[in-house]
């Protein structure tokens, strides 16, 4: 399954129309994070066939809530960012389906305004781009929802997962309470000192990276919490 999470849209119409290509495409799972004084009335005349999505789309205040119980987070940005190597939609749609037996993938776009911030980006899994041609490389936001609406179809048509299916991977709540963990002990054991800069996200991507079980990761928290515990005793 996949998550479309728009993060503060703020022209109506764009989440009018966002409503209608997920309808096209057979997605139902939407979120709004901290949309600005949305009217949805206006939205809805763009919601053609899809206005009971738009009525039930769910709202919250933050990206973290908005994404907590997804398996794999994957944030849209039209630059391409060093280190960081973008996958366009079809691949997208194929490393998805392969994640789908063991969580949500949650697909990020950004406000109209300015985008996906830094910290918004760093804190996703994976980065995706649709491949565009300058002066213009960036879509329009409904433009970009429908474009990955219709990628990601076979994912929303996908069976859910059988009984035999592989262990649930770790969810982004829980990856964060890794992360907590992995920086509370790298503190207590002097790896961390002053500023924190990008040591803590860096290590913490690499288990992001390697798909842990709820059971590995609970395990890896007790791990560091222990460690930490002796380091500051």
């Amino acid at each position: 399954m996949v998550r479309f999470v728009l993060v503060r849209p703020r022209i109506p119409e764009n989440v009018g129309a966002a409503a209608r290509v997920l309808r096209n495409f057979g997605h139902a799972d939407w979120v709004l994070v901290d949309p600005e004084r949305l009217d949805l009335e206006v939205a809805r005349r763009m919601a053609v066939g899809a206005e009971d999505l738009l009525d039930g789309v769910r709202v919250v205040p933050s990206l973290d809530l908005a994404v907590s119980d997804c398996a794999w987070v994957v944030g849209t940005e039209s630059r391409r960012l060093r280190g960081r190597p973008p996958l366009e939609p079809e691949a997208l749609a194929a490393a998805a389906r392969e994640h789908g037996p063991r969580g949500t993938t949650a697909l990020v776009f950004g406000g109209e305004r300015d985008g996906l911030r830094a910290g918004e980006l760093a804190r996703c899994d994976a980065l995706s781009r649709i491949p565009s041609r300058a002066p213009q490389p960036s879509l329009n936001l409904a433009q970009a929802v429908a474009v990955y609406a219709f990628a990601l179809r076979p994912v929303a048509r996908a069976a859910p997962p059988s009984p035999g299916a592989p262990a649930a991977v770790a969810d982004d709540a829980e990856m964060l309470r890794v992360e907590s963990s992995l920086r509370e002990a790298l503190a207590a054991g002097g790896f961390i000192r002053g500023p924190e800069r990008h040591a803590v996200r860096d290590l913490s991507r690499t288990l992001r990276r390697a798909r842990l079980t709820r059971k590995e990761s609970r395990l890896w928290i007790a791990a560091l919490r222990r460690v930490a515990r002796k380091e500051n005793a």
